[in-house]
């Protein structure tokens, strides 16, 4: 059986801890330097408490050193895989080739969705050189995918949810070029999330003010099965700058339903152990998000950006039916909170936030009435009694346990056996007593030995074979539990096996020249794509910024997304080139049709 994957992202150590207890089969953490997601780092002593919690459920951790690296950072980089790898971490998600010409302890590697893994070409190299998992592109469709998956034989991993960067990873220097701040350094400075005008060449504004390169938010809670028969096996939850309240929520809400598409498949099973049960309702609506899209998954569509706002919506509550003076009414109204918090597009486009003080009936009392009109639609962004519940107790995670209570010679004997097939055993040698009341002993010896409340564990099936009823001090049945239960947690501890690393193999390199956009920083990085076939090497924009080239390179097209595409038979009454504009910041728009690419340039 093939194993399908849940990857939940982790900010800290706390969130980790709630991925692994909603759910999630893997993690996915920063390193304390040269992780995507600067703001994101974590101690390799947290790293280390994460894995012992992880894998009691065989939750792997994965951990993130996926920068481009000086070569001065080299050295650091190696002693920081070392610390990483002896705290038990997983699997090391890399973008940066000169890694691979470190000293490395026996670790996996996975190739960042940094690294541009677009092709089958792509992928068959990365997999030769010794990766064990490549994370493809956002940008593929379900038909890419399964091409890649008919002819590759590596683990893929695609994300379904959560931000989406406008540009390929790894392919956008807009942050770097304006300010210095490398997105491939994790430190991107968001500038496709700014307002802009896009204007003709003759200097007409087609639109103006809008956020243009902001996408929505990827959803493809849909398609998780037609992407498991493409051939994905670990689905990527986007979020290590989010909070517990987001990782809670929206692993819970892809635990159920992935585990609805597992139950009772005999062909793909669930790569984690223990039962998670969820005591809340979860929707992905109700954490931060800009709109849902499923991307270039299903095929091109026009509304994958959010123009108005890169903020968070949140979920669509109803249209307003009537305005009072310090009041108004609306669909669904009787649904709100007093505290929640709302927001609509004002008549100029932006985006207008207000609290609800109270609601009577079907009247609601804003704590600052705003100026709408009838017909706006609502959006609830906080939802009180939804945070509410978030704050207690929402999952909770066990491994089933067969327990076998025996009679032996020399006393009794107490046999665990947990879903894996791990087992451990207890003998108690001790003297045999009658017991004064016979008929309440097999109820007596199962309550106790089910007691397992502050384990990782629950009771999924008890026998007891004795020859007699014996007489068991409850105190001594407890103690028994409690020291197989110790003995059956370091059997678990020593049995994990890390995934191993693979050999690297000596592969060409798709092409044999590679420009900027290869990211080559390090003279390391420079010596990997030499001895794989590479003659002609740029240095990485980050190194020598080359001038007049784009800064950003995308498969959303602005035209496309207006209306204006010409392969769909748009006659253009503009003048092109067409730019963007934002304050001193303007940017010219190349467009390959050919390719369906859009890209950007300083003007």
């Amino acid at each position: 059986m093939i194993n399908i994957e849940l990857l939940s992202p982790a900010k800290n150590l706390e969130c980790g801890i709630v991925a692994v207890n909603h759910g999630a089969d893997a993690v996915y953490i920063g390193a304390p330097q040269f992780s995507a997601r600067a703001a994101a780092g974590n101690s390799v002593e947290d790293i280390t408490a994460l894995v012992q919690y992880a894998h009691k459920f065989r939750v792997k951790v994965l951990v993130a050193l996926n920068t481009i690296l000086t070569d001065d950072q080299l050295p650091e980089a190696e002693k920081l895989i070392w610390e990483i790898y002896n705290a038990g971490a997983d699997a090391l998600i890399i973008q940066d080739m000169g890694i691979l010409k470190l000293n490395l302890p026996p670790i996996a590697l996975h190739a960042s969705t940094q690294t541009d893994n677009r092709t089958i070409e792509k992928v068959k190299f990365l997999k030769d050189v010794g990766f064990t998992r490549v994370v493809l592109a956002r940008e593929l469709t379900l038909k890419q995918i399964s091409e890649i998956s008919e002819q590759t034989d590596i683990e893929l991993e695609a994300f379904v949810h959560g931000a989406l960067c406008v540009s390929y990873s790894g392919q956008c220097y807009m942050s770097q070029a304006n300010c210095g701040r490398s997105a491939n350094r994790g430190q991107c400075a968001q500038y496709c999330r700014l307002p802009y005008h896009l204007i003709d060449a003759d200097d007409n504004i087609l639109v103006k003010n809008k956020h243009l390169l902001s996408l929505k938010d990827l959803d493809l809670s849909d398609s998780l099965e037609e992407m498991i028969k493409a051939g994905v096996t670990s689905f990527k939850i986007e979020g290590r700058l989010k909070e517990v309240d987001y990782v809670k929520n929206i692993t819970a809400y892809y635990r159920k339903k992935l585990d609805a598409i597992l139950e009772g498949n005999t062909n793909y099973k669930r790569a984690s152990a223990g039962r998670t049960t969820i005591f809340f309702e979860p929707n992905p609506e109700k954490s931060f998000r800009r709109g849902a899209t499923d991307y270039f998954l299903n095929g091109r569509k026009p509304d994958i950006i959010q123009p108005d706002t890169p903020k968070s919506l949140g979920e669509p509550i109803g249209k307003v039916t009537y305005i009072g003076r310090n009041f108004f009414e609306m669909h669904n109204g009787t649904d709100l909170n007093n505290g929640d918090g709302l927001c609509f597009i004002n008549k100029q486009g932006d985006l207008t936030g207000f609290r609800v003080n109270r609601v009577d009936r079907k009247q609601i009392f804003p704590a600052d009435m705003p100026r709408m009109d009838i017909g706006v639609m609502l959006y609830r962004n906080q939802d009180q009694a939804f945070e509410k519940i978030l704050k207690g107790k929402t999952s909770e995670r066990k491994i089933g346990l067969e327990i076998l209570f025996k009679e032996i010679p020399t006393g009794f004997e107490i046999q665990l056996t947990d879903e894996d097939g791990i087992s451990s055993v207890f003998e108690a040698v001790c003297d045999k007593q009658p017991a004064q009341k016979p008929e309440v002993v097999n109820d007596n010896i199962k309550n106790q030995l089910s007691k397992l409340g502050n384990t990782i564990y629950e009771a999924a099936d008890i026998q007891i074979d004795i020859s007699s009823q014996w007489f068991f001090p409850a105190s001594q049945l407890s103690e028994w539990r409690r020291l197989v239960i110790e003995e059956l947690d370091s059997v678990r501890e020593k049995s994990y096996i890390r995934e191993p690393n693979k050999e690297a193999q000596l592969a060409e390199f798709p092409s044999k020249k590679l420009t900027y956009l290869g990211n080559v920083t390090n003279k390391l990085s420079e010596a990997f794509y030499s001895e794989h076939g590479v003659e002609e090497i740029m240095s990485g924009f980050e190194v020598k910024a080359e001038e007049g080239v784009p800064l950003m390179f995308t498969k959303h097209c602005i035209k496309f997304t207006m209306g204006w595409c010409p392969k769909e038979g748009y006659k253009a009454t503009f003048k092109e080139p067409l730019f963007l504009k934002n304050n001193d910041q303007t940017y010219e728009l190349t467009f390959d049709c050919k390719a369906c690419e859009m890209r950007i340039s300083k003007a």
